[in-house]
């Protein structure tokens, strides 16, 4: 299975290439912040740059590593979906699920390797410009010079390996095996998620306003949330959709095609959900912050400066993943969509009906994510606000929240009409042959 798993990729290599990006930039972000490792271990290095360097690796490691995982598992859910025909052909053959998992997961161990490999020279630079940046801030000294070791190395490849090689065994699994059961360890996770992350906010008011680590348990309890809400998002979705009635052609069409897909649409929720969580609640809680301080008086001391640099570098890196999840999830699922759309248009849909009805597809996924991941960064931001000030709002205002619900918005829309455009440009008949 491994030999066909090989021809497979050579045959029809635009099909890993998102799943290739993925894993591309997942190995880059772990690898150059791993190298802070490497730099903080080698000789001559003082403590307090030491601390800075081994925090930002830790911090943005772990962060990193569950990025990871969801983009590769987003992009090979996709993937593996598209094929079920082939996998069903795989079956009726004579190959047992048990072959077709290692045939899948060779795939994206090989693709995933291919990634990592040529993520090694970006991540060298990247680690270089990194290690710039601590030093131009005054947090690491100047005499520090740059590492790129065995720690960056081996955990570069090691965890994009493992994510790729986890996220393929669950998506076939879950495409080989058509049990009403295959949900119930999805729902186990999504409420533990639910459940940690109430808690870890919970546990915000049992710190002090002078506790270093006042921001940790807010923020990692809205990520937790908001982790636990994307896992949900095919129930959420299904709920909303139940209560959803839309006017017009179009919103017909969108809400019957959205309550039929609304598993497969799931795999766009997530990456929503996600970003507009994290992000939210860090760019939030990181303005708290830096007001807070500023109205002391006080200036920022290393301390602040390394966290207010690792949550930016979180917020970038979340901004990178969610939307590069986003658009491969998002032209995936509507470039397969093209013998769907040749139905509707031979049924008498107009291209221009099909566009709409993909707008307003876009536009309840948008609404939904935001909502649902708002919930989340506010589930972090108002117990932080409330312990480190004396109000419950930020007094920052909208004005962050709309940017970030902005680049949601225009993720979504460019990616979905844009795809859906060229889609349709296909003759019907045509597309629905191809799909045939």
């Amino acid at each position: 299975m491994f030999a066909l798993a090989l021809r497979s990729i050579r045959r029809r290599p635009g099909r890993f290439t998102a799943t290739l990006l993925s894993a591309f930039l997942g190995a880059a972000i772990i690898m150059t912040f791993n190298s802070m490792h490497d730099t903080a271990g080698a000789k001559g290095v003082d403590s307090v740059s030491a601390e800075t360097l081994s925090t930002a690796a830790g911090v943005v490691g772990g962060y990193g590593t569950l990025l990871v995982f969801f983009a590769v598992a987003s992009t090979l859910t996709v993937n593996v979906r598209q094929r079920a025909s082939e996998i069903e052909l795989l079956r009726c053959s004579g190959a047992t699920p048990a072959q077709i998992k290692r045939m899948v997961v060779g795939e994206s161990v090989v693709v995933a390797l291919v990634g990592a490999l040529l993520a090694i020279g970006p991540a060298m630079l990247g680690g270089q410009a990194l290690l710039d940046l601590f030093q131009d801030s005054g947090q690491v000294a100047r005499s520090v010079d740059y590492s790129f070791g065995p720690v960056a190395l081996m955990s570069g490849i090691d965890i994009t390996l493992l994510a790729s090689a986890g996220a393929a065994f669950l998506a076939v699994r879950r495409a080989t095996h058509r049990r009403r059961s295959r949900g119930r360890g999805r729902k186990f996770f999504a409420y533990a998620a639910l459940v940690l992350g109430g808690l870890s906010v919970c546990s915000t008011f049992a710190f002090s306003v002078s506790d270093a680590a006042l921001m940790a348990p807010p923020a990692y309890g809205a990520i937790l949330l908001s982790v636990g809400c994307a896992l949900l998002s095919p129930k959420l979705l299904k709920g909303l959709l139940e209560r959803l009635p839309l006017p017009g052609p179009s919103g017909w069409l969108a809400v019957r095609n959205m309550r039929e897909r609304a598993a497969q649409l799931s795999g766009v929720l997530m990456p929503l959900i996600l970003f507009t969580g994290m992000a939210t609640a860090t760019l939030y809680m990181q303005a708290v912050e830096s007001d807070a301080i500023r109205a002391s008086g006080l200036a920022k001391s290393v301390e602040d400066k390394n966290l207010e640099t690792l949550n930016l570098t979180v917020v970038g890196i979340i901004v990178v993943f969610s939307l590069i999840m986003l658009i491969n999830s998002l032209y995936a699922a509507t470039t397969y969509r093209g013998g769907e759309f040749g139905r509707q248009r031979l049924a008498g849909a107009t291209a221009g009906q099909v566009l709409g009805m993909v707008g307003v597809e876009s536009l309840v996924v948008t609404a939904t994510g935001v909502f649902f991941g708002t919930a989340a960064g506010l589930a972090g931001i108002l117990p932080f606000t409330m312990v480190r000030t004396d109000g419950v709002l930020p007094g920052q205002g909208p004005g962050i929240w709309l940017g970030i619900v902005a680049a949601a918005t225009a993720a979504t829309f460019v990616t979905s009409l844009v795809t859906t455009r060229q889609t349709l440009r296909t003759p019907a008949v045509g597309a629905v042959a191809q799909a045939a």
